[in-house]
């Protein structure tokens, strides 16, 4: 799968602070030279690392205009304006919303929400969001995950008398819109400290600087950090400083006692009975989440998100999990048609950049299949596909080291529409641009991208022997999490491994291997899953020796913890070559 390993080795100096923290913190070396290569470089920033603490997170008021946004708020709940909570369709919009909706309504019953059709409408703000704003009487509008580059239609508020508040994280445009108040981390003149945070992070921000105003009791608005550790896997910002914190003490919610609507998606998951991570929220919950806006409307999913009854939640739950289906066996079928258009490209190892277009794809899902197809060629990647006659949609996913909004923002000229983040973008062009702006990005693409920027590599941070896997090693690891984007879970390499019983084909057509292995003569036994390697299987002979790179995963049967190897990649023992 990989054509390179590349296994980190640590500096003398690292070696020492590794041995430090080790000592301070009773903790096995092989674990704070995990903590060193995540940039833990003394004994205080140890401390924030493995102890994260609510109280660490930064005032809110240093963002540039959250003193005006909070006032205008205040201004509007004293008057009894109806304030409208605006999102986008997405799981971190739609979570956003919740959040926001749900702590002012406890102060306010002059609310409303509204999640903008992605089919009709489009993300952000649309005519017809702005005609329900009128017609229920808004006044104030707050945007979350969108508005930052929405010039017009903020101007168009105006006009009708309405107030808006933009709360997002998507790069800002040349135009700064004219709205109340602008919180954007990303922005030039933000002046907050960290720039990362999700769209329903900016959202907490700005209840919590509500709360802080009104000196009220910030429990309340904790209790909703579950949909913030939603948000920052799904969205895969970086888990790192505040992200980190909330990431933290959501999952810690989301296991304890969750909201109710999320309640109903963990039951519906088939992972009830297990302890949760952000892998669960980027596979399971996450992906039935999306689905609302994906195969119906966004405005399900906030309604699940709000239940306050267990049972209401559970059957909007389920209509979830059928959306997800739906959207499941959609995209399969897409994603193999568009294997089949780039396995027919000639020379693939020249292509820098992957485009592939048809209009028939269905555009809710074309997201997933650009992913699927940039990890599994190792290139950014661009599926197109029909919004309506005149116009094509398309949702752009890149690789490590590629910036492919910066691809997109420099053919901005032929495009109706774009925005997003370094890893993944989306943007609405007219049919009659399309050509030029393949030529376009192919043209960037060659003259930027090397192919040796393509070569995947495999960087892994330790070597292990199996027997190292203790129970004692496992649960020092879970110190490191929460795992994720930014702090990925760790990948290790242990050389020199044999299979204790023939490896089994599983999975969904066969595409998984099931693997029990050792080192020669020695305990422990280990399961492992290699997931998409079947086709491994012919070099696995009986008694043949190879090297595994793999990350630590748990699974539960029958009540009980087992660890099992996640394998990254196989490849036979140097000795064996």
């Amino acid at each position: 799968m990989y054509n390179h390993w590349k296994v980190n080795e640590l500096t003398d100096e690292e070696k020492k602070i590794a041995s430090l923290l080790a000592q301070k913190y009773k903790l096995l070396t092989s674990i704070t030279s995990l903590m060193v290569q995540r940039g833990v470089r003394s004994v205080d920033e140890a401390s924030h690392f493995l102890e994260p603490r609510m109280s660490e997170l930064h005032d809110p008021f240093l963002m540039k205009d959250m003193d005006a946004a909070v006032q205008r708020i205040n201004q509007a709940i004293g008057n009894k304006e109806r304030i409208l909570i605006y999102g986008d369709y997405d799981v971190d919009g739609t979570t956003a919303v919740a959040l926001v909706y749900k702590y002012l309504r406890q102060i306010t019953p002059s609310l409303e929400f509204y999640i903008p059709d992605r089919y009709s409408e489009g993300s952000g703000i649309s005519d017809k969001g702005l005609d329900f704003a009128r017609e229920r009487g808004c006044t104030l509008l707050i945007t979350l995950d969108c508005g930052t580059k929405e010039v017009e239609m903020i101007d168009k508020a105006a006009e009708l008398g309405i107030d808006v508040i933009v709360c997002d994280h998507h790069l800002p445009g040349p135009v700064r819109p004219n709205c109340i108040a602008m919180l954007n981390p990303k922005a030039p003149d933000s002046g907050y400290p960290f720039k990362e945070l999700s769209g329903c992070g900016v959202g907490f921000k700005l209840m919590q600087a509500f709360a802080m105003s009104n000196r009220s009791d910030k429990r309340g608005l904790y209790d909703l950090v579950d949909l913030v550790a939603v948000s920052c896997a799904a969205d895969l910002v970086e888990l790192k400083n505040e992200n980190r914190i909330l990431a933290y003490y959501g999952l810690k919610k989301l296991n304890r006692h969750p909201t109710v609507g999320l309640k109903g998606l963990i039951n519906v998951s088939g992972i009830s009975n297990q302890t949760l991570d952000i892998s669960d929220i980027i596979f399971k919950i996450g992906p039935r989440i999306n689905a609302s806006g994906r195969i119906q409307n966004g405005r399900e999913a906030v309604e699940l998100l709000l239940s306050k009854n267990p049972k209401d939640a559970l059957k909007r739950s389920v209509n979830l999990d059928k959306y997800n289906t739906q959207r499941r066996e959609i995209d399969q079928s897409i994603t193999q048609e568009a294997n089949e258009i780039v396995e027919g490209f000639k020379d693939m190892d020249q292509h820098k950049v992957i485009v592939v277009y048809d209009p028939s794809w269905h555009s809710g899902v074309i997201g997933i299949v650009a992913s699927r197809l940039s990890e599994k060629y190792n290139r950014p990647t661009i599926v197109l596909s029909d919004s309506d006659s005149q116009t094509i949609s398309g949702s752009a996913r890149s690789v490590r080291g590629f910036n492919i909004y910066s691809l997109i923002e420099r053919c901005s000229d032929l495009l109706d529409n774009f925005g997003g983040h370094p890893f993944a973008s989306g943007l609405t062009i007219k049919k009659k641009n399309f050509h030029r702006f393949i030529k376009e990005v192919t043209d960037i693409a060659d003259r930027e991208i090397s192919l040796d920027d393509l070569t995947p590599v495999l960087t892994i941070e330790e070597e292990l022997k199996l027997r190292e896997i203790t129970p004692k090693f496992r649960r020092q690891l879970l110190k490191l999490a929460p795992f994720g984007h930014g702090n990925e879970p760790p990948i290790f390499v242990t050389y020199g491994v044999v299979c204790v019983t023939p490896p089994r084909i599983t999975g969904y057509q066969g595409s998984h291997l099931k693997l029990v292995l050792s080192m020669p003569d020695q305990m422990p036994i280990m399961q492992a899953m290699a997931y998409n390697q079947a086709d491994k299987l012919a070099m696995l002979q009986q008694d043949t020796t190879f090297d595994v790179a793999y990350t630590i995963d748990e699974y539960t049967r029958q009540g009980h913890h087992n660890i099992q190897l996640n394998i990254k990649d196989i490849r036979l023992h140097a000795a064996d070559l």
